[in-house]
């Protein structure tokens, strides 16, 4: 059994089965959760930076956290939707090196456990409307996953384990790019816990070589065979990786946000962030018009 997936947690936000129209038609949508689609009826898209796919009955969708995409039905489309968090102990996401959206076709199997765990979490649904400024606020995510505390701990279980059902289909397919960190040596991932557990700080890669007892140079390019980034614009994309996080879930301000990410300074913190994102963390925030307050 490979150990690696215990590191890997997920938080029901929402689950139900939609019936959609021209109205679900959004652009420059980003959400710090998952979402998985299995498709009844009808036809719709979804298109990312670099890729588009035809929502299509009988197939299953997935689209990562931190995954930018447009929705767009031009008709009708029936939909079962689940809408989850993952919580990882070091921070690194199960997705990390795939942010973009997948299909595969679905089983008999998967519809079974898609009803089911709408069956088993009831008014789960997102009530209030389609659209992603609305319903993306952290009032709601609160209110929703919350609710997961109530549960017993078998129901929780049997969450977690369609949640980890679902998912497991997607991690043959041909676009996720296996996790280099999974078989990296340890020095790398103490390296890789410690910098997601520590964005706040200012970290040295002389300090990180330091840590594991290894020259810098040579801890530089062992970092870079593992996780195909040198520990620098590791370092950087996960404190922008953060900072979006941060400007879509709270009313923090834009110094406050490059201050709990490791910037010296609001001014490299936003240049960092255009160059990573292609917008300044003010036109991201806008794109998204998730301020949490309520409508």
């Amino acid at each position: 059994m490979n150990k690696q997936i215990i590191k890997y947690s997920f938080r029901l936000l929402n689950v139900d089965y939609a019936k959609l129209n021209h109205r679900w038609n959004f652009e420059n949508v980003i959400s710090p959760y998952y979402r998985i689609y299995y498709i009844d009826e009808g036809s719709g898209f979804i298109t990312g930076l670099n890729h588009s796919l035809k929502l299509l009955p009988g197939y299953l969708y997935l689209i990562p956290s931190f995954t930018i995409c447009n929705l767009y039905c031009s008709s009708y489309l029936r939909q079962y939707f689940v809408q989850f968090f993952e919580d990882t102990a070091d921070g690194t996401s199960l997705f990390a090196t795939s942010r973009k959206c997948m299909q595969v076709q679905a089983t008999a199997a998967d519809i079974a456990t898609f009803k089911r765990l709408i069956e088993i979490n009831p008014g789960r649904g997102i009530n209030r409307s389609t659209d992603p400024s609305v319903y993306e606020k952290d009032i709601y995510y609160k209110e929703y996953t919350d609710l997961n505390d109530h549960q017993t701990l078998a129901r929780n279980y049997e969450n977690q384990g369609i949640i980890f059902q679902l998912i497991s289909r997607f991690l043959e397919h041909a676009s996720f790019e296996k996790e280099k960190l999974m078989h990296a040596p340890s020095p790398v991932m103490d390296s890789v816990s410690y910098i997601n557990i520590n964005l706040g700080s200012k970290i040295k890669v002389s300090q990180l070589a330091g840590m594991v007892n290894l020259n810098p140079d040579y801890f530089a390019r062992l970092f870079h065979r593992h996780t195909g980034l040198s520990p620098v614009n590791y370092i950087l994309q996960k404190r922008i990786e953060r900072a979006q996080y941060l400007l879509i879930t709270t009313q923090k301000k834009q110094d406050e946000i490059a201050t709990l990410t490791g910037f010296l300074s609001t001014q490299y913190f936003a240049k960092v962030f255009k160059k990573m994102t292609c917008h300044t963390p003010g036109g991201y925030k806008a794109l998204n018009r998730t301020v949490n307050s309520g409508d």
